[in-house]
């Protein structure tokens, strides 16, 4: 009988930005840096940077779906993924979900690679993130952390300008 898989509580934390921020992060110095939008983005190379960053927070929703439909939800119009790269590596992404616009865009997934976290790029990165949300005109920008994501996650947040608004818990399935 194979063994169950090992099931954590994630603390979920809402977060929202109803007018955009002040704040800005100068870029990084020292790595060579670039974003940019995919577009029809192979359903491996999004299964990897997912695992990449995903892994050691446990998340979980893209890794029970089949190549199907992630490929659908990804490669949607109303989905846009950023991908950080640092040197010429994929360092960290961003997807952002257009779908409530003109009220809401939601960035659904954000992380760095772990090889490329505590070089000041995740906020340089965000900040990025969040003034592309803004420009598609939204009255609110939303995102959500856990307590499985990096423990620096909400305090990045809440210093970009997000105010929390909101909590739940979920049973995640550890990604081992």
């Amino acid at each position: 009988m194979a063994d169950e898989p090992k099931t954590l509580t994630a603390r979920i934390t809402h977060l929202e930005m109803t007018e955009r921020s002040a704040v800005s992060m100068p870029t990084p110095i020292g790595a060579k840096l670039a974003i940019m939008r995919a577009s029809n983005m192979p359903v491996h190379y999004y299964r990897y940077l997912y695992e990449q960053v995903g892994k050691p927070h446990h998340w979980m929703l893209r890794r029970k779906q089949s190549d199907r439909q992630v490929a659908a939800v990804i490669n949607a119009r109303a989905t846009e993924i950023h991908v950080l790269h640092a040197d010429g590596c994929p360092a960290g992404f961003a997807e952002m979900d257009l779908a409530r616009l003109p009220e809401e865009v939601e960035i659904v997934y954000f992380g760095l690679v772990p090889d490329f976290q505590g070089r000041g790029l995740g906020s340089f990165f965000l900040a990025e993130m969040i003034a592309q949300a803004w420009w598609h005109g939204p009255k609110k920008v939303t995102i959500h952390t856990n307590s499985l994501d990096n423990p620096r996650a909400l305090q990045l947040y809440q210093k970009m300008g997000f105010k929390p608004v909101g909590w739940s818990e979920e049973e995640v399935e550890a990604w081992d």
